[in-house]
């Protein structure tokens, strides 16, 4: 059985044809539906000249047409690539060149930047643009508009043989570097990412049919809202499942916390997947001023909250648990490079949190190995590094040697993607994630892991957000730094800082300096941007206070 991607899509709509499949906006979309302009989509690719295995990139904001485009090109047998929409030319220049892009949906706000860059790609034939009322100037592109490009062609379902061979790639900008294309076959990840393994149970599906067959069972439809923007990797792959699990997923244009809250409301969603505290913190404090403010939602559909991809703090969590004190909240972990890692559901009293790191049930495949690529013994203390076997990705994209360094081969024989978050495994086997090594600080040769100590920043009540940076220390090599967005109308100091972080971490992990910005600069999925901490933070414009190290 291939499991293919395009395949598993349109076994559900052989099922369940005419119920609702897509809402984003004001607009809907039945199975069918949108089974029918995916199929237009393909078309008109095949007959522009797209083969299968070329590259087709979607470069937009959440809409009907991103997801279209994706089901479009994944029915052609084109491997889709997501593209950020807040990279700029030169980002653009380098991504569009590195992933051999041949094709490339996208909105017409950001036609200026693809017009500034399409001559030095000549790779780049195929053309597709989706009007999006912004009426930017698309001169010196020869693009078909989307809507033109459906009407020409056929709405049926007449494509060849699939194979669970054929590739997705996700590129991802991690927290350093430039952005890598991870190469994933449509059988690895529907295995490791988009429902073809139960979080809790560990157990694959059996047949390509089986979520289909589910879905033909059952008489409702849970409806999902998917917050994050589709080119984040979670949040396309996130959709992908809902398909082919024949569930509803509503999708907002763009991120706004208050109104999440009403969209919630209005179309009665079951469950919400988040980007951590990126996402959680703004939309609980939204939802706590609208209701002090008098409005009043119907929120009882709410049953579940999942997050992935960031961190999701315990202070955040309890907030959610005050509100909503039966809401199932799923804390996931993993990596694009790898997939699902493991979960854990979070009670009340979060107690699932050790030391400021999550604790989770390790998923399928998944271990910690040490440096010498052998599995950690439960409960030793070790610190090693979280990997996961079997469906992993093929590699990065044009980059073997960073291939080489993040897919190894361990000491049992096996392959495993190992993007380089620490760990540590606990006596029952629960694993406890320090932080990723790319952003491990080094101070005086004890390791801070910028994430724990986040999390116990956050925590405190003047704190809004937070990152955590090394600086150059003369004597340490590197000193802790805290780039802090302080809540409003407060404005936290060091000293308050310092007392409250001891309580919860060793010295040489509480920050010895703190900046106070206006906002956290942050990727549109949520992911902290760490360079421009540190560049802030050595700079010194920000600093609020700074305590010797000696």
């Amino acid at each position: 059985m291939p499991y293919n991607a395009a395949d598993m899509f349109e076994h559900t709509v052989d099922v369940v044809p005419d119920r609702p499949a897509l809402i984003c906006g004001d607009e809907r979309r039945t199975y069918a539906e949108l089974e029918a302009r995916a199929n237009r989509v393909a078309h008109h690719l095949l007959h522009a000249g797209i083969r299968p295995g070329d590259h087709v990139g979607i470069y937009g904001h959440n809409s009907t047409a991103w997801v279209e485009a994706l089901l479009g090109i994944l029915k052609a047998r084109a491997v889709p690539v997501n593209i950020n929409f807040r990279y700029v030319e030169d980002e653009l220049r380098y991504l569009f060149d590195n992933a051999d892009l041949v094709g490339l949906v996208f909105d017409r706000r950001f036609a200026p930047r693809v017009a500034a860059v399409s001559d030095e790609l000549p790779l780049l034939r195929t053309l597709v643009m989706v009007e999006d009322g912004s009426h930017a100037a698309c001169d010196g592109l020869e693009a078909t508009v989307f809507e033109d490009a459906l009407a020409t062609q056929s709405p049926e379902r007449d494509f060849g043989e699939r194979s669970g061979d054929d590739q997705i790639i996700i590129y991802t900008g991690g927290t350093t570097g430039l952005p890598k294309g991870v190469m994933w076959r449509s059988e690895d990840i529907f295995f490791a990412l988009a429902g073809g393994t139960d979080p809790f149970t560990r157990e694959k599906v059996t047949s390509e049919w089986q979520h289909a067959e589910a879905a033909a069972a059952s008489a409702g439809q849970l409806v999902m809202l998917n917050t994050p923007p589709l080119m984040h990797g979670a949040a396309f792959v996130g959709t992908l499942m809902c398909f082919f699990q024949g569930n509803v997923n509503v999708l907002m244009p763009h991120f706004d916390a208050a109104d999440i809250w009403r969209v919630i409301a209005r179309h009665r969603v079951n469950s919400v997947l988040i980007v951590g505290d990126a996402m959680g913190r703004p939309m609980i404090e939204a939802l706590e001023t609208m209701e002090a403010d008098g409005e009043q939602l119907d929120l009882s559909c709410l049953l579940s909250l999942s997050s992935s991809a960031a961190v999701f703090s315990p202070a955040v969590k309890d907030r959610f648990l005050q509100r909503f004190p039966n809401l199932v909240i799923t804390d996931s972990i993993g990596a694009t490079e790898s997939g699902f890692n493991g979960i854990v559901t979070v009670g009340k009293d979060n107690t699932a949190m050790r030391g400021g790191g999550p604790t989770v049930a390790p998923g399928r495949d998944t271990v910690v190995l040490d440096e010498h690529l052998r599995p950690v013994a439960p409960g030793s203390g070790v610190v090693g590094k979280v990997a996961r076997g079997g469906n992993i990705p093929l590699g990065y994209y044009k980059d073997p040697a960073k291939t080489a360094e993040t897919f190894v081969i361990a000491a049992d024989g096996r392959r495993y993607a190992m993007p380089g978050d620490f760990a540590t495994v606990e006596a029952d086997g629960t694993i406890t994630l320090l932080g990723r090594g790319s952003v491990c600080i080094n101070t005086g040769g004890e390791k801070v892991f910028a994430e724990e100590v986040e999390q116990i920043l956050k925590a405190h009540p003047d704190v809004f957000d937070a990152v955590v940076v090394g600086v150059p220390d003369e004597r340490w090599g590197q000193r802790v730094a805290a780039v802090v967005q302080p809540r409003g109308g407060r404005r936290p100091d060091l000293a308050t800082l310092d007392t409250h972080c001891r309580r919860h971490l060793a010295g040489y992990k509480v920050p010895r300096e703190l900046h106070l910005v206006t906002e956290i600069v942050r990727s549109p999925s949520g992911k902290p941007d760490y360079p421009w901490a540190r560049q802030l933070a050595e700079a010194g414009t920000h600093r609020a206070d700074r305590m010797p190290t000696s």
